[in-house]
């Protein structure tokens, strides 16, 4: 499963990341809501979840967010959604760590790494798995 330029959810995510590079937070965040409320399938619901999460004032908000589009991601039949789980497990599991619950963030992040071998091999990925691999050792001291 690509994400098609074309479609309305991908469109206003990109649209989001745009203004949130540019400083534009509240315009980023209005942008990934409304990419919310007009979601209408699975992946358009895994994508905007994923997004939201980013603008949440509190860990468990933030959670909430990344837990629900990890579900929808769960829920889509297709293995190219598979290189999105290490990023997705690994938002959690430091939103477990941040919570103080080193137990699921272990295993969050165990969950993580054994998914990283469906990571791309460049700079994503190696982020990605960086990532996992600086989180496991910050809660193993």
């Amino acid at each position: 499963m690509l994400f098609d330029p074309d479609n309305n959810i991908v469109k206003l995510c990109a649209n989001g990341m745009t203004a949130e590079g540019q400083g534009q937070t509240q315009e980023a965040s209005r942008l990934f809501n409304q990419a919310w409320e007009e979601a209408s399938n699975d992946f358009e619901k895994f994508t905007a979840a994923h997004y939201v999460a980013r603008h949440q004032k509190s860990v468990a908000d933030k959670l909430k967010w990344d837990e629900t589009s990890l579900q929808f991601a769960l829920k889509l039949n297709d293995e190219t959604i598979k290189g999105f789980y290490p990023s997705l497990y690994l938002n959690i599991a430091k939103c477990y760590e941040d919570m103080n619950d080193m137990e699921l963030a272990r295993s969050n992040y165990q969950t993580a790494l054994s998914f990283s071998n469906f990571l791309p091999d460049d700079g994503y990925g190696k982020m990605i798995k960086t990532g996992i691999l600086t989180g496991i050792t910050r809660i193993s001291k």
